[in-house]
């Protein structure tokens, strides 16, 4: 992707909806495992052997590298087990909702008996981290309750007193404060969360008990379970678009600019994807691969998810667990047709499929489709000495790998009598536009026909890994030793490992991660990207065209305010802020239909640009 997003900590709530990917505080085992089963829960069909791993393996990114069974009594995960042995999700949600409760007033009651002492406090921290996980349901459940809850916290936190510094100039403990701070959150929690008196649900959340008896419909926002990454990978690919290596300002092609904003926004996409900032730029990062993205439930390893599943767009839900490596978009000009399995000849069509079929977005317009494709068209590979153009090796290649490139144009019978460069052409970028059945997919039936994939190109493929269409080959020699394997190619040690030399020869690529020094920083890098997307206004606004100004002005806004949070210069913090408050009143202006006012707040923007832009780093 070409946007950074930046990180942040976020105690307590899941992410709000914007481009810029936010990094949760780690939960705590139960808390995690907990909202695991919220989500997964809610999957449909359900993956009970990831709930069971939920609750018995450590989950990543919980605040300690245990299980939650470990944290558990025994009646408690003798409820867990059995419901999850029969696979029932009723009763599993009662088990689990049981689990964080009995948790939280287990915690407050220790607290409660190691008053003035070190231990209360710590025990009142382990209460409120499982409280953590029902905080969300109760907020958009009961935001007077959540008020008069956080409230009771709070006292509970200064009641706790402390033994001090050598037993002197010590707070004392309140007790009768602290007594009826308890009592509000342990009221609370079984009047909502004695999860026996559970009406079913049709979908699990931690709404409170007593909110759904009402009847009264709540949207508790979406949110990823624990353990999801979709922030950029930590080294950031570098990006070689052909315009920039030309010379070309992009700010001087609008229409490439704009697509290159639609890229990076979560616009175009529909709920739960756009809630979340969910954007092109989310998988591939900076047209390459995001290799730590990671949702629990939907990826089976980093680097894909199972993208046509019913999370996303349930209309669309295949109901099998087919897990997607995500692939590169470099050069994606030449490696028609797209998809996996080559389903779509197209790009424009293949884009389009993409955001309303797997994103659940509105049928992008014409214009916008138009603007993606100008963008995406000028993503080229990375500049690779050891190739020429014909893709053969130079004289910088090794001679392993020159040995390696005649095993690469050998034929075997193995395959049919070709050449591994049968497919992967070395003069068409080491693919040839096929699909074939290598034998990585099995028959959805008995007689049926297994699903074929495309050849993909090998070029800068050092930088994508795992490998195949679902990502299960870590290593491009796990590659080779199973075409060796599969096809029976009959290669020894040694030329295995010249092949392998060939293709790292051919994969490989010049200066393929992003730089960051001094003033060259994430920050810069980001502020340049979407000031260049405000560009686009110079044209909007003339065309007075409001919808795409307001879609325009929804992404780059937030994510100006947003990335502030990681500049070097943090004396310059309000001039951002300023800045994406004129970019907001140009899309109020316009939505309204002033646009004389829509062009004094933009001509503000670009005046206020100008006189900041060397302090924005």
């Amino acid at each position: 992707m070409k946007r950074f997003l930046t990180t942040a900590v976020l105690c307590l709530l899941p992410m709000t909806a914007q481009a810029t990917a936010l990094e949760e505080a780690p939960w705590a085992p139960r808390a995690a495992a907990y909202r695991l089963t919220l989500f997964l829960g809610n999957l449909d069909p359900m993956p009970w052997d990831k709930l069971e791993n939920s609750w018995t393996t450590p989950v990543t990114g919980s605040a300690r590298n245990v299980s939650a069974v470990s944290k558990m009594s025994k009646a408690e995960v003798d409820a867990v087990t059995s419901a999850l042995g029969s696979q029932d999700r009723q009763a599993l949600f009662v088990a689990a909702t049981d689990v964080v409760k009995n948790g939280i007033l287990r915690s407050l009651a220790a607290a409660d008996d190691a008053l003035g002492t070190a231990n209360a406090a710590q025990e009142v921290a382990r209460a409120e981290t499982l409280y953590r996980a029902f905080a969300d349901g109760i907020k958009a459940g009961d935001p007077a309750g959540f008020r008069t809850l956080g409230r009771a916290w709070l006292t509970l936190n200064s009641a706790v007193g402390s033994a001090g510094l050598s037993q002197s100039g010590a707070p004392e403990p309140d007790h009768t404060a602290f007594a009826a701070a308890r009592a509000v959150i342990e009221t609370y929690l079984q009047d909502n969360f004695t999860a026996a008196s559970f009406a079913p649900r049709a979908k699990l959340t931690s709404v409170p008990e007593t909110t759904l008896q009402t009847g009264v419909s709540v949207d508790v926002p979406v949110s990823l379970p624990p353990g999801s990454d979709i922030a950029d990978q930590r080294e950031f690919p570098r990006l070689i678009l052909q315009f920039e290596e030309a010379g070309l300002d992009e700010a001087d092609m609008p229409l490439v600019a704009y697509g290159d904003m639609l890229f990076d926004s979560p616009q175009i996409f529909g709920g739960p994807a756009r809630d979340l900032g969910f954007t092109c730029s989310t998988c591939h990062n900076r047209s390459d691969v995001n290799r730590d993205f990671f949702i629990p439930g939907l990826s089976n390893h980093a680097g894909g998810m199972d993208v046509d599943g019913s999370f996303f767009a349930p209309m669309f839900n295949d109901r099998n667990d087919d897990h997607l490596d995500t692939p590169s978009l470099r050069g994606i000009r030449f490696t028609a047709p797209y998809g996996r399995d080559g389903r779509e000849a197209s790009l424009r069509d293949f884009t389009r499929n993409v955001i309303v079929t797997e994103f659940a977005g509105e049928e992008p317009t014409p214009f916008q489709l138009d603007a993606l494709m100008a963008y995406m068209r000028q993503f080229d590979f990375l500049p690779n000495p050891q190739i020429d153009r014909a893709g053969n090796l130079t004289d910088l290649a090794s001679d392993a790998a020159m040995r390696g490139e005649v095993l690469f144009n050998t034929p075997f019978d193995g395959l049919n009598g070709r050449a591994c460069a049968s497919c992967h052409t070395p003069e068409r970028n080491f693919r040839d536009g096929q699909t074939y059945d290598i034998g990585t997919s099995e028959a959805p039936f008995e007689g049926g026909s297994a699903t074929q994939f495309d050849t993909p190109t090998l070029r800068n493929v050092n930088f994508t890994a795992p490998y195949m269409h679902d990502g299960s080959i870590p290593t491009l020699a796990g590659v080779v030793d199973w075409f060796n394997d599969s096809k029976s190619l009959n290669l020894n040690v040694d030329e295995r490992s010249d092949l392998t030399a060939y293709l790292e020869a051919i994969g490989d690529g010049e200066d393929p991660y992003q730089v960051f020094q001094g003033r060259e920083s994430t920050f810069r890098l980001a502020f340049d990207e979407l000031t260049t997307f405000a560009s686009t206004l110079n044209t909007l606004i003339p065309m007075q065209d409001a919808e795409n100004i307001a879609l325009l002005v929804e992404t780059v806004a937030p994510d100006l305010a947003a990335d502030a949070s990681v500049m070097i210069n943090q004396a310059a913090k309000p001039d951002v802020y300023l800045l994406s408050a004129h970019l907001q009143a140009v899309g109020d202006a316009s939505a309204a239909g002033n646009w004389a006012d829509a062009a004094t707040a933009w001509d503000m923007f670009k005046t206020l640009q100008s006189e900041i832009n060397e302090g924005m780093y």
